[in-house]
């Protein structure tokens, strides 16, 4: 790191001037990459993305689209079984199969209120149509006059609930970066506060750029954006406010020049930096083992920002540090680094008594740890999306009327030539939590020899009950030769097994990486594997907190207006497992290493967890407040999932920082003393470091 240091001060104005053109074309680069990623959510490799793209590239329509429901009030003195609704009901269909390619199922005879799902058309490029009003128009124009239709669906909910959906990474972001330079400004106390930002800036604009890169070479998810944005402000704050603040410390070493300061502070926080860094990568990348082309891109796109936010830590703090570093310490210029003398007396209380601070950081995370064996995962229930508005109303009619919410995600069965979809549907209905199964006989249900049967269960597909009814239907399905199984619910199933199925390669893949980097940065196996330990708990907790909070609604609806889900998206837990991991490595790494290091200098356990603890725990704290305010913002975003992450993201960063963190990694390096810094020599070897040889007496030291 020396050598590094010693480079980039030699050059300073080229690296200035490196990474200032860069970030500009960065910043062009910001404004054209959201036009040029993907918001495809596709698995091409399963049966039922196979069953959806036959179903529109046949028909034009249905498939996984969640359909429309028109919920129909008629005049008084006619009925939903009268010819005259069921001739308007065709007319109907028909016309909209022509203008629209909108496939109508009209149900004017379930004894209930009458309806009719609009399977719509898949919507890729362009902007989007609204199918709503063309519905509704073509419903009222063909039924008796004085009908009314009210529109209602999963999509109709979503729209209601989240809004439309706007550009607001720049804003989200701009407000994320006020509120760092507030915490900055308490950590610093002087116009150093400003540096890291400018790091930030650098990061996330040249993030952006090979983002832009990578959109050339392959599709790119739309999630990407704001993970660039917010996720990079926070974790190249992060690793420049670890090294401005280690080079405020050296600074205050008598004698010590201030080039001497940079290169004292790159060998110590930067090599700090490089392993964090190297730890989140390898953690974002184990997404690109999933064969799901849109979590691939997400894990390749991720990748950047740690990345990214390094090499110019590395290279460009220095710089700056050399630079003006002297004038940003007004006001507090000379005045050095507070000594953490409340995190030390911290330390020292838990490493008196370690036995039992272990216990209670378990039983206060021990709910939550129980809590995330109860997450399902699928897409969100109706209940969760509806409000007061149109589509909400609606729904509470039809469902009065007695028609069940199941209807809302219809199972769609092709049926291939020579098999008669008449039978189909007669046996489908048969089938335990099938309300209805139907196959008309209208050309927009019969296609170049195929035939639709629409499948619309008790329960809507999203939950237990309604995969459960899939499942069955599936299974029935297959004692007709060729027919295929499609829809939200086969799809969200055959989605769930692609994502998870290949999970514990992936898992296995960032554990062995993370504890090879990890043995090597603190040269002991027991600190990797005390690190890699906590880390696993820390993404449990946060698990039970969006099952707690969103699954089940505590809190969802007071904070954000969304009531409870009944499920988490699937893409959630794998992102949220990603990201935490190697997030709640950075601050293992912080604190960690600057035990590794007093340890080093001191031969004393004690010792180590005293000034480890005392010098890095407001630093955590103060990066831990800085990402969690990121998360905050980002769980403002009107898209329901991305709240989701948003939250179990900021809340698995306070649990690290604040639990974990000044908790249970004191605790346990106090209880295993000695032995919390072995290495056995082979590996050593192996890894390129010294053999660590713990001292005979340092119980002693620890108890003492």
């Amino acid at each position: 790191m020396r050598q590094l240091s010693a480079f980039v001060l030699r050059h300073k104005i080229w690296v200035i001037l490196f990474w200032t053109v860069t970030a500009v074309f960065g910043g062009w680069a910001a404004s054209i990459v959201p036009d040029r990623l993907a918001n495809d959510y596709s698995f091409p490799d399963e049966p039922a993305f196979k069953a959806n793209t036959a179903i529109q590239e046949l028909y034009g329509n249905g498939g996984a689209t969640e359909p429309l429901v028109a919920v129909i009030h008629l005049p008084a003195g006619q009925r939903g079984g009268s010819p005259a609704v069921k001739e308007g009901m065709e007319r109907a269909s028909a016309a909209l199969f022509q203008q629209a390619r909108v496939r109508l199922l009209p149900r004017p005879d379930d004894g209930g209120l009458p309806y009719a799902l609009a399977l719509l058309p898949e919507e890729r490029w362009g902007e989007p149509i609204e199918y709503a009003p063309i519905v509704a128009e073509a419903l009222r124009a063909s039924l008796p006059a004085g009908s009314e239709v009210a529109m209602t669906g999963i999509k109709e909910l979503e729209d209601q609930v989240e809004g439309v959906t706007t550009d607001s990474v720049v804003i989200e972001t701009l407000i994320a970066g006020a509120g760092a330079l507030i915490v900055l400004l308490w950590v610093f106390g002087s116009a150093l506060a400003v540096l890291p930002l400018v790091v930030a800036t650098v990061s996330i604009m040249v993030s952006f750029l090979l983002t832009l890169g990578l959109t050339e070479i392959t599709d790119v998810n739309a999630t990407i954006q704001y993970l660039i944005a917010l996720i990079g402000l926070g974790v190249a704050v992060d690793y420049s406010l670890l090294l401005v603040n280690r080079w405020r410390e050296e600074r205050r070493t008598e004698g010590m020049s201030a080039e001497e300061a940079i290169h004292r502070a790159m060998e110590s926080a930067g090599r700090a930096v490089v392993f964090s860094g190297l730890t989140v990568a390898g953690g974002l990348g184990t997404l690109i083992v999933l064969p799901v082309p849109f979590i691939r891109s997400i894990g390749l796109g991720s990748m950047l920002i740690p990345l990214v936010s390094t090499l110019v830590t590395l290279s460009l703090v220095p710089v700056l540090l050399a630079s003006i570093g002297k004038v940003l310490e007004w006001p507090r210029r000379g005045r050095g680094v507070p000594s953490g003398a409340v995190w030390r007396r911290w330390a020292g209380f838990v490493v008196r008594r370690p036995l039992i601070s272990l216990l209670v950081g378990l039983a206060v995370l021990s709910p939550l740890l129980v809590a995330a064996t109860t997450m399902r995962l699928g897409d969100p229930v109706s209940t969760a999306l509806q409000s007061e508005g149109s589509a909400g109303t609606a729904l509470t009619e039809l469902e009065r009327g007695g028609v069940p919410r199941g209807v809302l995600t219809p199972i769609e069965v092709l049926a291939p030539s020579g098999v008669a979809p008449e039978t189909v549907a007669q046996r489908l209905a048969a089938v335990e939590g099938v309300h209805a199964a139907v196959a008309p006989d209208s050309p927009a249900w019969r296609q170049r020899g195929t035939a639709m049967v629409s499948v619309l269960p008790a329960a809507e597909t999203s939950t237990p009950a309604g995969q459960d009814t899939v499942e069955r239907v599936t299974a029935f399905a297959r004692n007709f030769p060729g027919v295929q199984i499609g829809g939200r619910g086969a799809l969200t199933i055959d989605s769930a097994s692609a994502l998870y199925r290949d999970f514990p390669y992936m898992l296995a893949a960032i554990l062995v990486f993370t504890f090879i980097v990890l043995s090597r940065a603190f040269r002991s196996v027991i600190l990797a594997g005390q690190a890699i330990i906590l880390g696993m708990i820390s993404i449990a907790a946060s698990y039970g907190i969006l099952a707690l909070v969103w699954q089940e609604g505590h809190g969802s609806g007071l904070l954000w207006g969304v009531e409870a889900t009944g499920a988490i998206a699937l893409w959630v837990p794998l992102v949220v497992f990603a990201f935490l991991f190697g997030l709640s490595m950075d601050y293992e790494v912080f604190l960690l290493a600057r035990m590794r290091e007093e340890y080093d200098a001191t031969g004393s356990t004690r010792t180590a967890v005293l000034t480890g603890l005392g010098q890095v725990g407001r630093l955590v704290t103060s990066a831990a407040l800085i990402l969690f305010l990121a998360f905050v913002l980002l769980s403002t975003i009107p898209v329901v999932d991305l709240k989701i992450a948003a939250t179990g993201l900021g809340a698995g960063i306070l649990l690290d920082a604040t639990v974990l963190r000044a908790i249970l990694v004191p605790a346990l390096v106090a209880l295993t003393g000695a032995a919390t810094w072995w290495l056995p020599r082979w590996m050593a070897t192996a890894l390129r470091v010294r053999e660590t040889v713990p001292p005979v007496k340092e119980d002693a030291r620890v108890d003492g």
